[in-house]
């Protein structure tokens, strides 16, 4: 019998998703309370790996039982037993032929970014300080993103997927105001324009092709990468954006953005 669970995690004390030998990882925390609860080791498969440090919001994952379960019962006991950094939202029993990876036709991430010290973002928001970034150019470059490409660049080196091609439906960075901020409106209060948030959907995505894509924005806002070769400046050799969405190298791309600012926050079936 299959069972979907729907949970949240915080990303920085696990490896990532999926099982590595001798790190702590979500897929092998589940399971390990799983087999607590129900005395038979169970195999969860999720929607798809996240990367050290990476969130998740409304994450979804399968198991197979050999037995019917109160599925209520096993939703409370989980997170009395698991870690604070995971929280299960629900367990339901589905069809069995229901796969929380094959089954997922779109995907989104979100990275978030501050302009400026704030502590109490620390550990969720990758503080970036640069004096200058221009989210005008950044959203030129993310825009075309849009569409089906090559992202071989900005796959992680080593990476063994048969294909490395996705259809992008949504980039793009937008400004927010954190609740912390907006509560405390006063003089004192830190500019509102130094929080941004970049999104991304797709109908998969490359292993660390979030975290490369935002790096490489990164420098695009900064002025080290031009976007086309026609904005390039005289004696320019970095690769100029549009070119890395043709395949390619990982150097040609920027660094990866750090994965704690990153969540894989929604998923479609």
């Amino acid at each position: 019998m299959r069972y979907r669970i729907q949970l949240s995690y915080n990303g920085a004390d696990f490896c990532g998703w999926q099982i590595q030998p001798g790190a702590p990882s979500v897929q092998g925390t589940l399971e390990t309370a799983l087999y607590t609860l129900i005395g038979t080791p169970v195999t969860v498969v999720g929607a798809g790996r996240t990367d050290t440090e990476v969130n998740a919001v409304g994450y979804t994952a399968h198991f197979d039982a050999p037995t019917e379960l109160d599925a209520v019962w096993i939703c409370y006991k989980l997170n009395a037993i698991l870690p604070a950094s995971i929280a299960v939202h629900s367990v339901v029993r589905t069809e069995d032929d229901f796969h929380a990876r094959f089954d997922a036709i779109r995907r989104e991430y979100t990275y978030f970014l501050h302009r400026m010290k704030d502590p109490f973002l620390e550990g969720t928001s990758f503080c970036f300080t640069y004096a200058e970034l221009d989210f005008e150019l950044m959203n030129r470059a993310a825009a075309l993103l849009v569409g089906t490409h090559d992202f071989s660049c900005f796959q992680k080196s080593g990476s063994d997927n048969k294909t490395t091609v996705c259809t992008v439906t949504e980039a793009a960075w937008h400004p927010y105001t954190p609740t912390h901020v907006a509560l405390f409106q006063s003089q004192d209060a830190p500019d509102r324009q130094g929080y941004w948030y970049f999104r991304i959907s797709a109908d998969r995505f490359l292993r660390n092709m979030v975290r490369a894509v935002v790096g490489t924005l990164l420098e695009v806002g900064r002025g080290k990468r031009p976007i086309s070769a026609s904005e390039a400046a005289p004696g320019c050799t970095i690769a100029p954006f549009d070119t890395l969405l043709d395949g390619g190298p990982r150097t040609a791309s920027g660094e990866s953005a750090p994965g704690h600012a990153l969540f894989l926050s929604h998923i479609d079936y």
